[in-house]
């Protein structure tokens, strides 16, 4: 039995324009099945064990000789679009009369696999030589989806033993100006390599090296295309004894991977960063010790004057004292943003500590996802405890207020975004749009951890909450602010703040992105927890450096900007990724481009959260230093 018939009708034209002049795909979803769910007892060992602690290794079966190897098929795809996916058994292919589909983990499914048992028996150690799949009778109909497919340059991905093997389904040769051809074949015949270590499979890959395309061109309307399907199956054995000792590169992967420790990037950073701490710990100290040793001469030779006195003949930061401590409007909003933003911070360093000491298994799909998802859950408990704690500090009322506010500054953004891209998933047909059980499943976590850790981390933070014990008193009438020179505006100074830590980490970037958005395999986490260092340091340099030109124009209201100083940095993340977008990549559809954009936008905010985080509690600390060290009566 072959699929397709009832995916005859499911793969439509989708609107606009398609890419290299061919037609695009939309495919219809196939049913979800039961065998999908995520069940419970699963899904808490998959999050409190983690994803696989030995790379390589984890979850490998050992097999006796002839034992049968199974094969899942996964997905289909364009090639240039990682995140629109397909079932497999959407395209007229063999496919078993009752279709099995394997129990997945929350990652994977996260991930849009949806992986179901195949007709290829393959029997461990035992070589098979062109054997027949299935036999074929394709209509014009069905033979114009997969030349729709093959000019969109769709691969496929099947699985052996948690390895993903992945291979294009047709091939397209374009050649000459005058005269053009245009030539179009599927690919009958695939060959299997395998090589295995013992009782263990340690690599798997396919294979159409020898072999001839079918070719799709020249099909009358009314006619059948006959096809026989065949498969070859290959064993060797490899000295190799974990599936992490292969070379990079040695592994003849499907995907590029370019992905090599880029010093150019690191050592750009390095510079940045120690010409900004040389910057704030050398040039800015000196003229921070020469204004208080200025303002503690004049306070001693003034001091049988008034205070008024010394206000009116004095300028600078020093005689904003009594208002620097005044506390800013929303402080409700900018508690939940602290809070938020110290939680991304735990996040993400929790994640890179994490792939630093192996819990990420490459081979196996969605790990990160998984404990992405599990770190938020838990470390929900840090923004409830920043955000309570420090809105009772600063003289918040509405506790109950703060702590809503705080649990939905992510959350919301995230749904809404999350609702739009999942609704242009389901509408296509795409394998990323996921199941309800998975959406229920994610949403009671939600509810039974996430939330009631951020209300418990809120109730710990506003009990063990002291006065904010400002160095200066706090007069009841605010001091009129001069005007400010246009260098020393809101925006300046976000262009500033943002642009200088933007471009420490810009090169690494790109790395970054080629991995979420592309085709690459990121395993230098070394250098990126490195790379986060750096980001987090030239941000708390940059906010010390414009909080101080801030405070020496006699402008208090350093609260908010310090927030947005170098939050600011998110949106030149954003712009970066529609550069990306536009000359970086090869991304095109309504599917792609909405998942894109909406995560990139998310992506941004976040980094908005955490890097105003650091901003603020940075130039917070700062002002505290200064004006605890100067005399005042």
């Amino acid at each position: 039995m072959f699929c397709g018939g009832a995916a005859a009708a499911a793969i439509r034209h989708r609107g606009g324009q398609p890419r290299g002049g061919s037609a695009a795909l939309r495919m219809t979803v196939l049913g979800h099945p039961g065998s999908w769910r995520c069940r419970w007892l699963p899904l808490l060992l998959l999050l409190l064990l983690g994803t696989g602690r030995d790379p390589g290794v984890e979850g490998v079966t050992h097999y006796k000789a002839g034992d049968p190897v199974i094969l899942y098929v996964n997905k289909v795809g364009p090639y240039h679009n990682p995140q629109e996916t397909y079932h497999y058994y959407q395209l007229p292919v063999c496919c078993p009369e009752k279709i099995r589909h394997k129990s997945l983990s929350l990652g994977e499914v996260l991930d849009g696999d949806r992986m179901a048992e195949s007709l290829y028996e393959i029997r461990f150690r035992e070589n098979v030589e062109k054997r027949i799949l299935c036999h074929m009778q394709l209509s014009s109909a069905q033979v114009e989806q997969l030349r729709q497919a093959i000019e969109e340059l769709y691969y496929f991905e099947f699985v052996v033993d948690d390895l993903p093997i992945r291979g294009f389904v047709g091939y397209m040769e374009e050649s000459g100006f005058l005269p053009h051809s245009h030539k179009i074949g599927l690919w009958t015949h695939l060959d299997f390599h395998l090589e295995f270590h013992g009782d263990r499979i340690i690599f798997a890959n396919v294979s159409v090296r020898d072999v001839k395309p079918h070719s799709l061109d020249g099909l009358r309307p009314d006619e059948f295309l006959g096809l026989t399907h065949t498969y070859s199956v290959r064993w060797s054995e490899t000295s190799v004894e974990r599936r992490s000792d292969r070379r990079r590169g040695d592994d003849g992967g499907f995907f590029p991977r370019t992905l090599e420790i880029h010093w150019l990037s690191i050592i750009n950073s390095m510079v940045l960063v120690f010409l900004l701490v040389g910057f704030v710990a050398v040039i800015l100290m000196r003229v921070l010790r020469n204004d208080l040793a200025r303002y503690n001469l004049d306070e001693e030779t003034t001091s049988g004057g008034s205070g008024d006195d010394f206000d009116q003949g004095d300028n600078g930061w020093k005689i904003i004292h009594t208002d620097v401590f005044r506390f800013p409007p929303y402080r409700g909003l900018l508690c939940a943003v602290l809070g938020v933003g110290a939680q991304f911070l735990a996040l993400g360093t929790g994640i890179i500590v994490m792939a630093l000491l192996g819990m990420f298994n490459v081979h196996r799909h969605g790990a990160i996802n998984s404990a992405a998802i599990l770190l938020y859950a838990l470390t929900c408990c840090i923004s409830g405890y920043v955000s309570s704690h420090f809105y009772r500090q600063i003289g918040g009322k509405r506790w109950v207020w703060n702590i809503i506010l705080t649990t939905s500054l992510f959350s919301v953004p995230f749904f809404l975004t999350w609702s739009v891209v999942n609704s242009v998933h389901w509408a296509n047909g795409s394998t990323q749009a996921l199941p309800a059980t998975t959406i229920l499943l994610l949403l009671t976590v939600w509810l039974l951890v996430g939330f009631p850790l951020t209300v418990i981390g809120g109730i710990f933070g506003k009990n063990n909450a002291s006065p904010f014990d400002a160095p200066c008193r706090t007069k009841n009438i605010a001091r009129e602010i001069p005007p400010q020179p246009w260098y020393k505006s809101s925006l300046v100074h976000m262009t500033v703040g943002g642009f200088l830590p933007f471009s420490a980490i810009s090169v690494e970037l790109y790395y970054i992105f080629a991995t979420v958005w592309g085709r690459e395999q990121y395993t230098l986490y070394g250098i990126l927890f490195f790379v986060f260092a750096i980001l987090l340091s030239v941000g708390a340099c940059i906010s010390i450096a414009l909080t101080y030109f801030q405070l020496s124009g006699e402008d208090y209201r350093w609260w908010w900007r310090s927030v947005l100083s170098v939050g600011s940095t998110g949106l030149f993340i954003f712009f970066y990724s529609v550069f990306y977008y536009a000359r970086r990549s090869n991304m095109s559809g309504v599917v792609q481009t909405v998942e894109f954009f909406g995560y990139s936008l998310l992506t941004g905010y976040v980094f908005f959260l955490m890097l105003g985080t650091i901003s603020f509690f940075s130039s917070l600390k700062f002002i505290r230093y200064i004006y605890v060290n100067l005399k005042m009566d």
